[in-house]
């Protein structure tokens, strides 16, 4: 099926394009109507005259026929499933559900192959009678960078990505706030080396930057875990274990910090 042209509307409607309808048309043109037609009443169609339209008009009003070619042979009665759904549409079983259309994004696929490839390679098998045949292939696959990808659409924020921990790069970072301070740097390789004890994969952010560099250098990466260590909670023997998706933060002790970390994964 396609569009007709603007002189064939003309020609058989004798109305311009824009005004075309179902009233009142010559007996030879046969009239095809979507499922959706049969639930409209009082509907407007055009007038089949220039400038005109018809108000309150029903299937009563014009013949709907049974289509020709393949619409025939696929219809159940006068009416066709053929213009496209939109959100809203009633369900064509229920009657009652509504569609809602969503975006979405192909993480994995499927692909019947045929015999295209086996036959080139001569990959048969012996069919019970004892013919050689050649083996029906497929095959399927799964998207990583779609995967993350989808992961990443469904797990963010303004500050950037919010990775779940399965699938994160890297579980935890370790921010020294200050990598010229022996003590800081000190207590943060220790976090780090007990947290790959603990099976966590973790980064140490070692650059002699400002905090805030690295406070957003983090988030916008997505590490489900940042491990804090600075000078003034320090001196209390503590750092702060912050949760990337909410945003909570903790004050541990040092030597608390990997546990609690582990804990947060789930370690």
């Amino acid at each position: 099926m396609e569009l007709a042209d603007k002189e064939t509307v003309e020609r058989v409607t004798n109305a311009p394009s824009g005004f075309a309808g179902p009233v009142g048309l010559p007996k030879e043109v046969a009239i095809i109507a979507d499922y959706a037609v049969g639930i409209m009443k009082n509907f407007i169609t055009g007038g089949n005259e220039a400038d005109t339209h018809l108000k309150n008009v029903n299937i009563k009003d014009f013949d709907i026929q049974l289509g020709i070619g393949y619409l025939t042979a696929q219809g159940i009665g006068p009416f066709f499933d053929l213009r496209n759904i939109v959100p809203g549409d009633p369900c064509p079983k229920c009657g009652t559900g509504k569609i809602e259309i969503f975006k979405g994004i192909e993480v994995g696929h499927i692909f019947m192959l045929g015999t295209k490839y086996s036959e080139a390679m001569k990959c048969t098998y012996l069919d019970d009678g004892g013919a050689e045949k050649p083996m029906i292939m497929g095959c399927y696959g799964i998207g990583v960078s779609r995967t993350a990808a989808a992961a990443i659409e469904q797990n963010n924020d303004k500050n950037g990505i919010i990775w779940p921990a399965p699938i994160a790069p890297f579980e935890a970072i370790v921010l020294p706030l200050n990598v010229n301070d022996k003590g800081v740097m000190d207590a943060a390789t220790e976090i780090y080396e007990e947290l790959k004890k603990l099976g966590v994969e973790t980064l140490l952010d070692d650059r002699d930057l400002r905090a805030g560099f690295k406070f957003k250098d983090a988030d916008l990466i997505g590490f489900p875990v940042s491990v804090v260590v600075g000078e003034k909670n320090l001196k209390e023997g503590l750092v702060e274990v912050k949760r990337r998706s909410t945003g909570e933060a903790l004050k541990v002790r040092v030597s608390e910090a990997a546990r609690k970390t582990g804990e947060i994964l789930n370690k």
